[in-house]
């Protein structure tokens, strides 16, 4: 029986199998080996297994910023835990802030060419330090044992610092060492880096954002051991969950914002601001001003010689930043989150005003509810957002935001949107890659992608009238076109990518997750998926193949194709809607004696064409349906009834759709219907149905009205970088005249 069916099926794509063969490039197969094999640290559901560990390290720092000097100057005691069942004999750390010492990796590797007349600034990198007299790097005075207090021996590899354990370190151990270093923080405005200081001539103040600012521990996890790929600029951290003691000395009229709680606010803050604080931590409504514009206004011409510390406690998380100004407006609210109310905290400058007292603190608000819903609640005491000019940078509990009004004060509705969508952007890496703690310089759209996604769903259902297209199928187009001979596909490594970097890391997989969720799996089993990845992630270390296959457990769907399209290569999607036929079931009348038979047909609409229909004028092709022959599927004679397959056809139209994958990514097919009435009906075809045949498909529709046209993807829902052949009948492309025409319209 089994061989009989098997020979049917034989037959029945005799036609076009030799050529599905031909071009089979394995879109449907599964990844295999693309994925590391499940064990018991990661199991085969994307979840942490049984045995699943991290590594844990926890800081006391102490710091110093010296306003006059810009020398940032500090002590640190690690306590690092290891919980890996590997003897670690020695560690390793990184040194971000030596991307700009003299001699970089970065400058030595970077691309330059001259030509006869060349901008300056093409030549900076060339220059190495941008042609500034800067030089920076750290200065490492000390590594000891934080019990004997005698020296470590070690070294330094540009960005990473390896020290010597002067015994191994088994597991379970923890071992206790201290980093004295300093630095002299840069113009940011001079140097395109996350950190250092704007300068405001018309004051003589400064705004520091510090970022990256103590050296720090790297992941040694089970995928790969150590993980101390070098700070090139673009591929950001990989680093280490653990509890953080820090102490950050400025001049007294300083305002200082940074990752945790505020420990001593009765020792930094005068009387009135501290019951401000108070109030705005029980204040839902609008924001409670802590500091206010004519305060900071006041206290820019202050110079207090003194100094003040500002202690912060910060647990369970993997880095820690800092902001601080005297020019800092500071407002604040509290945000219901669940059972817990964090305190939206915003700082900045006069120059971010009027927008940013109206907007900054509300997009906090916005962003932590919206993420919350969709993923877990947001488990820290607070998230600020601290303005900059021309910056967007992220640190737990912590980011760095521009949108800027001119001088005037006016802000366009294109500056709004802009600042609004950064600061959700920002805030939004608390939850990736901040909790939900992926390895950044390995895969950038973990962190970034994912979060683009939800930033377009948190503009999409807060902010109406503002263009949510970025990160979508519709948005995505433009690069989808561009040159795949200069393009890299998503999962490459981000500093490997050039042209592809910014929507490989963003705006691609935020589209590829759009179009999953609505289209191929629907809101709301997509939603239920999502948010069980980042629960089963939260505070831990996924990789790539956890999102795919958690994705593919919790909605119960075979996405490996997804999975390889979008994110294994740089296909695109465009589908061609090569040809529709039109059938109707022929009407036999027959002569009682059953001498003659007359059949009312339509005429053919193809004899000139090659086989095609250019529209639907000359009426359906005429359509035979006989009786199922004897000797085919003979098993399954018995359940056919031919009489009542023709009985169901009678006065059906029937359209033949011809379709072609001609951009080589497989896309589920949409379908728009318009009928003679002038109803419209939406069809979705899985991706599946290219499963057999890569290259092109045949699908028939039975279709109780007649049809006038066709559509595929009306709504540019899949990110078909070519619509204009996804219609029937086919339409004349015009002239540029009749387009320019058209466009003016």
């Amino acid at each position: 029986m089994i061989m009989r069916f098997l020979y049917g099926l034989i037959l029945l794509f005799l036609g076009f199998s030799a050529q599905a063969q031909q071009n089979w490039q394995g879109k449907f197969e599964q990844l295999g080996s693309e994925l590391p094999t499940p064990n018991s640290y990661r199991n085969s559901a994307g979840a942490p297994g049984e045995n699943y560990w991290q590594q844990q390290a926890d800081y006391d720092i102490e710091v110093d910023l010296n306003d006059e000097t810009q020398m940032i100057t500090g002590k640190e005691t690690i306590t690092y835990h290891n919980n890996s069942p590997e003897v670690l004999r020695y560690l390793w750390l990184q040194l971000d802030q030596n991307k700009l010492m003299p001699g970089n990796m970065t400058d030595k590797t970077s691309n330059n060419v001259l030509r006869d007349s060349v901008p300056a600034k093409f030549l900076a990198e060339a220059l190495g330090g941008y042609g500034y007299e800067y030089e920076g790097g750290y200065n490492i005075k000390s590594v000891k044992d934080a019990a004997t207090g005698k020296d470590l021996p070690h070294t330094i590899n540009y960005t990473m610092m390896r020290v010597d354990l002067p015994a191994p370190l088994k597991k379970g151990e923890t071992y206790k060492f201290s980093v004295e270093w300093s630095y002299r923080e840069y113009d940011r405005m001079k140097f395109d880096e996350r950190g250092g200081y704007e300068y405001y001539p018309d004051d003589d103040n400064r705004v520091y954002t510090c970022a990256q600012w103590f050296p720090r521990m790297c992941v040694f996890d089970d995928y790969e051991g150590w993980q101390n790929k070098q700070f090139l600029g673009r591929g950001e951290y990989a680093l280490t969950f653990g509890n953080y003691k820090v102490k950050i000395t400025v001049p007294s009229d300083f305002i200082v914002g940074a990752t945790g709680w505020l420990q001593n606010p009765q020792e930094v803050l005068t009387k009135e601001q501290q019951e401000r604080f108070a109030r705005a931590q029980k204040t839902f409504e609008k924001p409670v001003f802590i500091v206010t514009e004519a305060e900071a206004k006041k206290n820019e011409k202050s110079r207090s010689k003194k100094k003040s510390t500002w202690i912060y406690q910060a647990d369970n998380v993997r880095d820690v930043a800092f902001a601080a100004s005297r020019k800092f407006i500071w407002d604040a609210m509290a945000v219901k989150v669940g059972d817990k109310t964090p305190l939206a905290q915003s700082l900045y400058p006069k120059e971010g005003n009027p927008l940013w007292e109206k907007e900054s603190t509300k997009a906090i608000k916005n962003t932590l509810e919206v993420y919350s819903s969709r993923t877990f609640e947001y488990p820290y005491p607070t998230a600020y957002s601290v303005h900059t000019a021309d910056q967007g940078m992220e640190y737990p509990m912590i980011c760095f935001n521009y949108g800027r009004p001119d001088k005037s004060g006016y802000y366009s509705q294109r500056v709004l949107e802009g600042m609004v969508g950064v600061i959700v952007h920002e805030v939004g890496h608390n939850f990736f890659p901040m909790i939900v703690n992926s390895d950044e310089r390995q895969w950038t759209w973990m962190d970034e992608g994912l979060n683009t996604f939800l930033e377009h769903e948190t503009i999409r259902t807060r902010y109406e009238g503002f263009d949510d297209t970025s990160g979508t199928p519709r948005g995505i187009i433009p690069f989808m076109k561009g040159d795949k001979n200069i393009m890299r596909p998503i999962m490459a490594q981000s500093d490997n990518q050039a042209t592809s970097f910014g929507p490989n890391g963003y705006t691609k997989p935020s589209a590829a997750l759009v179009l999953l969720r609505e289209t191929i799996l629907g809101n709301e089993i997509f939603d239920k998926a999502f948010k069980e990845y980042a629960e089963r992630w939260a505070f831990k270390q996924p990789k790539p193949a956890d999102f795919f296959r958690t994705m593919e457990d919790a909605s119960g769907t075979d996405l490996d194709w997804f999975w390889r399209g979008w994110f294994y290569t740089t296909d695109n999607v465009d589908v061609t809607l090569d040809d529709v036929r039109w059938f109707q079931m022929k009407e036999e009348q027959m002569d009682p004696e059953k001498k003659n038979v007359t059949v009312k047909q339509g005429d053919l609409t193809s004899q000139n064409n090659g086989g095609k229909a250019d529209d639907f004028s000359n009426g359906p092709q005429p359509l035979t349906v006989e009786n199922t022959p004897e000797d085919s599927y003979r098993d399954f004679r018995s359940r056919i009834n031919d009489n009542a397959v023709k009985q169901s056809l009678k006065g059906k139209n029937l359209y033949e759709l011809t379709l072609k994958n001609t951009g080589g990514l497989i896309s589920p097919v949409i379908i728009e219907w318009t009928y003679k009435d002038g109803s419209k009906e939406i069809e979705r075809i899985p991706a599946e149905i290219w499963r057999l045949n890569e290259k092109e498909v045949k699908k028939v529709f039975v279709k109780e009205k007649e049809v006038t046209n066709v559509v595929i993807d009306p709504n540019r829902e899949t990110a078909d970088i070519n619509t204009s052949d996804n219609v029937f009948p086919k339409r004349t492309s015009g002239s540029k005249f009749d387009k320019l025409r058209q466009s003016n319209k």
